[in-house]
């Protein structure tokens, strides 16, 4: 994608959606980072259904620990990878207990600390709970920086580092989002909607889909 392409770019993905959330459920930074956490490799709508009826019940570190594994796997069993989910929340739970007095640290370093947390997830919290400008780069992320010319690269944190030289500052914080759900729902894995796509003038690939006929 041309360099003076990219502005016009994120300009019409604001003004389609001028502030754009995330799709998972939460009102603390800990449910934020425990739905991120769980979300790895399900769907934002299955892991909405599990923690509508796990946060409830517990919603705090401390709660979460309570509950125990197997307490918690009651909740979360309708996830794929549950089991692992499981172990990881109630460790990185206990670790905020021990470490960080039952709160959510703000930094990359401390999030990343925390079992089952990996770059991607210490992104989103920074990114959503904190508002900071990080851009957390998921497989529609990563398909839509190389799909489109955006930010071109062989693994997550290749298109992550070019996202951040090439999106405008001006655009950076809700880029995230922006990027996500373009993915989720224009820019789509089997076959991009290039048809109902506000940015394909913009945007590198060709030839673009045309409309279904009928």
């Amino acid at each position: 994608m041309k360099k003076e392409n990219i502005a016009p770019f994120f300009a019409t993905l604001e003004a389609v959606n001028p502030t754009p959330e995330t799709e998972l459920d939460y009102t603390t930074p800990f449910e934020l980072l425990a739905a991120v956490l769980l979300s790895a490799q399900a769907t934002d709508v299955g892991v909405n259904k599990a923690t509508r009826k796990l946060f409830p019940v517990a919603n705090t570190p401390q709660a979460i620990v309570d509950l125990g594994v197997e307490g918690l796997e009651g909740y979360i069993k309708t996830i794929g990878l549950y089991r692992s989910k499981a172990k990881h929340l109630i460790e990185a739970s206990r670790m905020l207990v021990e470490l960080h007095g039952g709160e959510v640290p703000r930094t990359r370093a401390e999030l990343e600390a925390l079992p089952g947390v990996g770059r991607k997830t210490a992104n989103v919290v920074l990114n959503v709970a904190f508002g900071e400008p990080t851009i957390a780069v998921d497989t529609h992320i990563f398909r839509v920086g190389n799909r489109t010319g955006l930010a071109p690269g062989k693994t997550p944190l290749a298109v992550e580092l070019k996202l951040e030289k090439r999106v405008p500052p001006e655009y950076r914080l809700h880029a995230h989002h922006w990027l996500i759900l373009h993915g989720r729902y224009i820019c789509v894995a089997r076959k991009p909607k290039c048809w109902q796509c506000a940015v394909a003038p913009y945007c590198d690939f060709k030839p673009k889909t045309a409309a279904p006929k009928g």
